[in-house]
């Protein structure tokens, strides 16, 4: 039997041995808000392309008014479960617009969007259901998957593969229910998920669709409601997840939205609505500022996948090959997990923010710089991010 010290030595010299790597995740600790240009405790001001706010509505004085509203007028929440002492009028406020917003019957949010992938695959799937996975899909699909009934059978198919999706269907003819889960952009490859296969292969074999769409929401669509409006086939989509913690304000917060009696099972049945505290009101009431803002302004959606295309291009004549996609994610793959992170490291060091991801964030050997476009960015910034990457893709060899 090993000792409590010896586990704690072996964990720090895990540590230690990710360092000598340099494979070891810093934390960066922003002093302002979150924007275009931060300030960063020793870097000084930063230009960040590595940020979740696509629509650059974290810092939007409007978002940030109604967030202090919410605190002024319930408090910092409700300090237990929503169906033991209540809910606030705010959630099902927040609730009915998501609804409204993705053309869906019913909304139901969480804490975050883990939180919801968590409690919406288990409660699909019932007892003895099948959930068929892309293998790219986000990590909290992956958990929601592992938590499923003991009955439930699990698949993968191969990423955005159709044929390996109807050869895992024809696998469980029988199965009470199969579902079919997604991304609808994939956070780490930026492409889009093939929706209109995927639901037509659904409707053949009599399954449920599920879409992730916190990479989504905000960004594609002609108006910004993502993957379904993306191709046309919004209200045909059984399930969809997101998150208010990305384009919609950046603070915190989840959701799933499908059919009312879906929403009722959800309230009913899943755990993380069960055992845990509601979204917190000022999260709420700020999400909902910036939900309405999008519906109010849906151009910001086309600027910044106009801004998301500029980079790319630019990126491209610099010599560099990202990975094609519509959405606001641009990823260079760079193969090595060392490489990656040294790469981000000198770009912090001319003042930009973009962050390399390796291994088991992504699969070994495709690690990557990922840039994300924000429409606080303008094309002038976008022109001088270029200019570091030629200048550190020069140094490192990778043009």
């Amino acid at each position: 039997m090993s000792t409590v010290a010896e586990y704690y030595k072996k964990l720090a010299d895990e540590m230690q041995s990710l360092r000598d790597a340099g494979t070891y995740k810093e934390l960066r600790y922003l002093q302002t808000p979150m924007d275009a240009y931060t300030e960063m405790e020793g870097y000084g001001r930063t230009m960040i392309m590595s940020s979740n706010n696509y629509l650059g509505l974290s810092n939007l004085p409007e978002v940030k008014e109604a967030g202090k509203a919410g605190i002024d007028k319930y408090g910092a929440g409700t300090a237990s479960v929503r169906f033991i002492c209540g809910t606030f009028d705010i959630h099902r406020e927040l609730e009915q617009e998501i609804a409204s917003f993705l053309k869906t019957e019913a909304c139901l949010t969480y804490v975050s969007c883990w939180s919801a992938n968590e409690s919406a695959i288990p409660v699909a799937c019932g007892a003895e259901g099948v959930v068929i996975s892309d293998e790219l899909n986000h990590a909290s699909i992956i958990d929601g998957c592992r938590l499923i009934a003991k009955g439930v059978q699990k698949a993968r198919y191969k990423h955005s593969d159709m044929a390996d999706l109807e050869a895992q269907l024809k696998q469980f003819p029988n199965a009470p229910v199969r579902l079919i889960v997604t991304d609808g952009v994939f956070s780490m490859e930026g492409d889009v998920a093939k929706l209109p296969e995927i639901v037509a292969l659904a409707k053949k074999y009599e399954a449920l669709v599920m879409v992730d769409e916190s990479h989504a929401t905000g960004v594609i669509g002609k108006t910004g409601r993502g993957t379904a409006e993306y191709y046309g086939l919004e209200g045909q989509i059984d399930i969809i997840s997101g998150t208010l913690g990305k384009a919609l304000g950046g603070a915190a917060g989840g959701f799933v939205a499908g059919r009312k009696c879906f929403v009722e099972a959800l309230i009913q049945k899943s755990r993380p609505q069960l055992f845990s505290n509601a979204l917190p009101p000022t999260v709420a009431c700020s999400a909902l500022a910036a939900l309405r803002v999008l519906e109010r302004e849906p151009e910001r959606a086309q600027r910044l996948r106009d801004k998301a295309s500029y980079l790319r291009n630019k990126l491209k004549e610099a010599g560099f090959k990202p990975l094609d996609g519509d959405g606001a994610i641009v990823p260079i793959i760079v193969g090595d997990d060392a490489f990656a992170i040294s790469i981000s490291n000198k770009l912090l060091k001319k003042g930009l923010f973009v962050t390399g991801f390796g291994f088991p964030v992504v699969p070994r050997g495709t690690a990557r710089i990922r840039c994300q476009v924000s429409d606080a960015l303008e094309l002038k910034d976008l022109d001088w991010a270029v200019e570091q990457f030629k200048e550190v893709g020069k140094e490192v060899g990778l043009i």
